[in-house]
């Protein structure tokens, strides 16, 4: 039925159709060749950042989305998932496998995603700014529905047949909630091979979730190498307390924009913490962000993810993440009542890099009075209003206004929720040999070539850069 190396197992190949020079669009093509060629797409990403990435997503895919037998998601951001409307689009009607807590993160994630792509068409129409007449979402919330119809669940560590001739395990990540490595097996006995995908490795001693899993092995290893030149900072709990108890003592308000999924949850840990420590003044904290909400329920709901003090304190009616001390800021009518609130407080709202959202209002509400501070709790992208921030910027336009910033700008470092370049070594030397082949992808060109020397350096194994398009047999 199938070709055969020299050792018995089938001959499989893997195509690099995204994600390799880059960190975006993810998507691993693997087909096993002979006379019933099969193929599975592991993860399906939107390209996102420089314009020549996101005009990627607008062009046919490399590939007939008919002929593939099945996908297999790793996590549910969206440059590993947010092409699969496009994908269903264009004729694939197969099964889309992934962990519970993916499944349940992709209906917010990417209802809401085709929901932004109408409503910038729309825009686009109404002011006549597109070249294109009329201008066309990339997808619709009726395509990201489709996607959802498709998904089929497995737990962590039970193993499943994506299609004839493979079988996949699922592994937790750390990264986020339902986030997976993924093993994918081909050939029975000693002649089975195993290539096993990292997807987004998480980072051990992080609260909420429990650490990356080691894996049995692999012979062909893809491993992710966004952070692969850098090492992270501690985590900030000190630096919050910090910033919160100056500026409430000020009587001032802190805000923190924030990201839906891990970001949000993260924050709502940590201040639980503090105050439980009695490390934080009384201050209120309000999360003003209607899809945080849903997806803080959702990691409340998967104790299958949760680290021992999750677990513990879960267990004891005591949840860190929705307990009472935190106020739900859920209609646009409370958001708007919060702005007229005084007193030291704490604001979590979205977006993550003040690109848009709830956070604006609260934003141009709060950056006029020098007692107030905003807090950038990550990596804040150029051309974005949260990098003008951290950069020292002395007005930002926000509404078509000129708004100046005289509260304080605060960066808290050590969030990130990708391993860093001794993060991910540590991982490696679990494995109880290393994989014939190693290959980098999810990086930047520079992070992924110095993680390529760590590893040669330090650890001998045999480890290669993928480069965009690339095909390789894997024998």
């Amino acid at each position: 039925m199938y070709l055969t190396d020299d050792e018995g197992a089938p001959t499989v190949t893997l195509r690099f159709l995204g994600a390799a020079g880059t960190v975006t669009g993810s998507k691993f093509l693997l087909e096993t060749e002979g006379r019933e060629q099969r193929r599975v797409l592991l993860d399906c990403g939107l390209f996102q950042g420089l314009k020549g990435l996101r005009l990627r997503n607008w062009e046919p895919p490399p590939f007939d989305p008919v002929t593939l037998d099945a996908v297999v998601l790793s996590h549910a951001h969206l440059d590993h998932s947010g092409a699969l409307p496009l994908l269903v689009r264009g004729g694939f009607a197969g099964p889309i496998h992934c962990t519970p807590g993916t499944a349940d993160l992709l209906e917010p994630l990417l209802l809401d995603s085709a929901h932004l792509q109408e409503e910038d068409a729309e825009r686009a129409n109404r002011h006549g700014y597109s070249r294109h007449q009329p201008a066309l979402p990339l997808y619709t919330v009726e395509d990201a529905r489709r996607v959802l119809a498709l998904l089929r669940t497995h737990p962590y560590g039970t193993p499943f047949a994506p299609c004839e001739g493979l079988e996949v395990t699922f592994r937790r990540a750390g990264h986020i909630l339902g986030s997976a490595t993924v093993d994918v097996a081909w050939g029975r006995g000693d002649a089975a091979r195993h290539l096993v995908y990292s997807g987004d490795l998480g980072r051990p001693g992080r609260p909420i979730l429990r650490d990356p899993e080691a894996v049995p092995g692999a012979d062909v290893l893809l491993l992710e190498s966004t952070y692969g030149d850098r090492v992270h900072a501690t985590w900030p709990e000190e630096k919050l307390a910090r910033v919160i108890t100056r500026t409430a003592h000020q009587g001032g308000a802190v805000v923190i924009p924030v990201f839906a999924v891990g970001r949000a949850q993260e924050l709502l840990w940590t201040l639980h913490r503090l105050r439980g420590e009695q490390r934080l003044p009384h201050v209120p904290v309000f999360l003003d962000s209607p899809m945080a909400q849903d997806v803080t329920e959702l990691y409340c709901r998967h104790p299958e993810d949760h680290d021992v003090d999750m677990r513990r304190l879960t267990e004891q009616a005591r949840c860190p993440l929705c307990g009472s001390e935190h106020h739900w800021v859920r209609t646009a009518e409370e958001s708007q009542a919060l702005l007229a609130r005084t007193g030291p407080r704490v604001i979590l709202a979205g977006s993550g890099m003040a690109t848009g959202g709830r956070v604006l209002h609260h934003l141009k509400h709060l950056l006029p009075d020098a007692r107030n501070t905003v807090v950038l709790a990550g990596y804040q992208a150029a051309g974005t209003r949260g990098r003008a921030l951290q950069d020292g910027a002395a007005t930002v336009r926000i509404h078509g206004e000129d708004v100046p910033v005289r509260a304080r700008v605060e960066t808290v470092d050590g969030l990130s929720a990708h391993a860093d370049r001794e993060e991910l070594l540590g991982w490696l030397r679990t494995f109880p040999r290393p994989p014939r082949e190693t290959w980098l992808v999810h990086g930047e060109p520079g992070a992924s070539e110095a993680l390529a020397r760590s590893i040669r350096e330090r650890m001998g194994w045999r480890v290669r850069v993928a480069r965009d398009g690339e095909r390789v047999t894997l024998r």
